[in-house]
């Protein structure tokens, strides 16, 4: 049985493995989600990312490799590296104590395409539709708009990561995320499971993260990646 501090330092190959075995694409020995649920892959070896990240590139045009100190190797011909975010892990210690004011409610597939367009206009191109599937949304409405929403991405048999946290730009500052955080982190914990979150370095929310009881624990980079 692997560590659950080993599957934090690879998380998006333990899930592949574990909760989201259903979703995988192995290529040459790195795995990749399927490309209509997430654009994430991960590797143990970079001598083996050449051949599958050109294989995977004939699949969608852009994607990222996430990894903890290690550099993919490309082929140059093929693909190239379009840009490097430097993020970092933050794992829950404890949480803090909030106070739950607004009605969060579980999304479902009636709210599929809402999540998709509020997430796109906060953070254009990367979520998937599908991206739905990989785990439990949560959301605020107003005036039946939904406005803030908080959702679970990757996943093993010991943590789950919490992602997709946005809010509506005119909703903004009045700390719908942080109930949302709080109350999607209580869900992960009723699961007696790890709750987790990446973000980039220098994120302004972090300090918020903080506060609710999570610290930062390692480097985690996601090279974007594009096929020539």
């Amino acid at each position: 049985m692997t560590p659950i501090e080993e599957k934090l330092k690879n998380p998006v190959w333990y899930s592949l493995r574990e909760t989201h075995k259903k979703f995988l694409i192995e290529l040459n020995g790195v795995q990749f989600y399927h490309p209509e649920v997430c654009i994430f892959g991960a590797f143990y070896d970079v001598n083996k990312t050449p051949i599958a990240l050109n294989e995977y590139a004939k699949r969608v045009d852009k994607f990222f490799l996430v990894s903890e100190n290690q550099t993919p190797i490309i082929d140059s011909d093929k693909i190239v590296l379009e840009k490097k975010i430097e993020g970092c892990q933050m794992v829950l210690e404890k949480l803090a104590d909030v106070k739950i004011t607004e009605n969060i409610v579980p999304l479902t597939e009636k709210h599929l395409d809402e999540v998709y367009n509020l997430i796109w206009l906060v953070m254009p191109y990367f979520y998937r539709k599908r991206g739905f599937e990989m785990g439990d949304f949560f959301g605020i409405f107003k005036n039946k708009k939904l406005i803030a929403i908080c959702g679970q991405r990757m996943q093993t048999n010991d943590f789950i990561e919490i992602s997709s946290v946005v809010t509506h730009p005119e909703y903004t500052r009045k700390g719908y995320a942080k109930q949302l955080i709080a109350y999607t982190t209580k869900e992960i914990l009723k699961e007696h499971k790890l709750p987790i979150l990446h973000t980039n370095k220098g994120n302004t929310a972090i300090p918020l993260y903080e506060k609710l009881g999570y610290k930062l624990t390692r480097d985690m980079n996601w090279w974007l990646y594009r096929r020539v």
